[in-house]
């Protein structure tokens, strides 16, 4: 068997210690080998005409040309899978809006050395999102608007079932968990949802300090009311719930209504928060009542909890290879059996809008 060539990154950053941080980040992850670095994109440019990477990191705020100026001009002359590593902050949140727009595969956190367990977090994040980059479609831009610890699943944060229960009287829920790429295409299907669509709950892996300013970006575009999730919010229809960066997201049930939870805890499936802990809450909380969407991503959360939430008796789909950006962790539901539907992205909205309006199957508890 032909063993692949590692992924080839380039690394632009006016920061030397943030250089040399992700070099030593990628450089220990076997598949993944660091071309070479830069310091501004001028330096960039001529690296990338001698060697053209495989997938870009790329810093905002940079001397001579910031990063958002550069990311144009690549996906305009020659496009590359490009990932933004910033210091991400509520102020700056705009303008990272602007990068994805402009193409860019996927935004992370500068990695930090000031605790050990945080670097290690970092390192998953980092690698796996050149991995997804490498592996990405580019999307076209839109027009600007006006060796880490062992993956834990579900069972960290949330028991197993033991009991699956059906739940009478309760609207019907929609949950959906995606990753790379999904932040655009979560705007494709939340912008065409009429403001009676049943209620979402929505994990999108996403660092801490951006998911409020995505929020509130969703906000503004769709006629249904969208806001980063708090301990206790209620789900209701026309309402869209999006997990916290840096924590988990729970469903639970409150008479004959729905609330979220959300919880501190470990990495889940490498993520935090993580789409497992959310259907397997669903599951055991919601079962027929809820319809789970697993979209573009890489890796495999969410794949082992749709599969719970179908045995739930809950409606699953999964985004076709096609539409996905990433077909990851689609691919894994499918192939675990987890998706009663597979569909491409522009059928989604449909599907939660039919889903709302068809009687919801109930069995005695």
């Amino acid at each position: 068997m032909t063993r692949k060539p590692p992924i080839r990154v380039l690394i632009v950053d006016d920061s030397a210690s943030v250089r040399q941080t992700l070099v030593g980040i990628l450089d220990a992850a076997p598949d993944i080998t660091v071309l070479g670095t830069a310091a501004d994109p001028f330096i960039a440019a001529r690296r990338i005409h001698e060697e053209v990477p495989d997938v870009i990191i790329l810093d905002l705020e940079m001397p001579r040309m910031d990063g958002l100026t550069f990311l144009r001009k690549i996906m305009a002359q020659r496009p590359i899978p490009v990932i933004i590593c910033s210091t991400l902050t509520d102020q700056g949140s705009r303008s990272l809006f602007e990068v994805l727009e402009a193409g860019a595969v996927d935004v992370l956190p500068k990695p930090r050395v000031d605790t050990r367990q945080f670097l290690m977090e970092s390192s998953v994040r980092v690698c796996d999102a050149v991995r997804a980059a490498a592996g990405a479609k580019l999307r076209p831009s839109r027009p600007p608007l006006r060796a880490v610890e062992a993956k834990l699943t579900a069972d960290a944060v949330l028991p197993p079932t033991t009991r699956i229960r059906s739940v009478a009287g309760t609207d019907p829920i929609v949950c959906i968990g995606t990753s790379t790429g999904g932040t655009e295409s979560l705007r494709d299907v939340l912008e065409v949802l009429p403001v009676d669509c049943p209620g979402l709950v929505i994990v999108q892996h996403m660092p801490e300090y951006f998911t409020a300013a995505f929020a509130r970006r969703l906000d503004g575009l769709c006629a249904i009311a969208v806001k980063e999730a708090e301990d206790g919010d209620a789900v209701a229809p026309g309402r869209a719930l999006i997990a916290p960066g840096g924590r988990h997201l729970l469903l639970q049930r409150s008479g004959n209504h729905y609330t979220v939870a959300v919880k501190d805890g470990p990495l889940v499936s490498r993520h935090r928060p993580s789409v497992d802990v959310l259907f397997r809450a669903a599951a055991q909380c919601a079962g027929a009542n809820a319809l789970g969407i697993l979209m573009t991503g890489m890796g495999d959360d969410g794949a082992n909890g749709l599969l719970e939430m179908r045995r739930a008796g809950a409606l699953t789909v999964a985004q076709d290879e096609e539409s996905c950006v990433v077909f990851g962790m689609p691919k894994e539901a499918i192939e675990r059996g987890a998706a009663a539907k597979v569909l491409p992205l522009d059928r989604l909205p449909h599907e939660i809008i039919r889903f709302g309006l068809a009687p919801v199957l109930r069995q005695p508890a």
